[in-house]
């Protein structure tokens, strides 16, 4: 299993330290984190998509919050299912341990629960930051 950190500020002006410190605490290597300063608003970047393709079956994500991600309600739901469907890989939000699709949290149960916090926390992103 790879782990994979995925960061992302809005522009190059932002500052990705806080992610990149919570990725090493992780213990992702700095060669597996993939790197973007652009907006969130769709899934064309280019770190995040050379990261999508190195992705193998049983590989981790590691997102510091799931904003990082993106802001766009059902693109970040659909890059969540290729994510853990088409490639399967887990994901990993930091600061939602609800958000955490490894084995440990797989029973129907678990899933249920994380797919009601991914649906909401992925509205409210979009609600709160709106695609201009």
């Amino acid at each position: 299993m790879n782990m994979l950190g995925y960061v992302r500020v809005s522009d190059a002006s932002q500052n990705e330290d806080r992610q990149m410190i919570s990725m090493a605490e992780q213990g992702v290597p700095a060669k597996n984190i993939y790197v973007d300063k652009q907006s969130g608003k769709d899934f064309e970047r280019k770190a995040y998509q050379a990261m999508l393709l190195r992705l193998r079956p049983g590989d981790c994500v590691i997102l510091h919050s799931l904003d990082r991600l993106g802001r766009d309600y059902a693109a970040i739901l659909e890059q969540w299912r290729i994510i853990t469907k088409e490639k399967g890989a887990d994901i990993v939000v930091l600061d939602m341990a609800l958000l955490d699709t490894r084995e440990k949290n797989r029973d129907l149960t678990g899933r249920l629960i994380s797919d009601i916090v991914l649906q909401l926390l992925s509205y409210c992103s979009e609600r709160l930051c709106p695609q201009k």
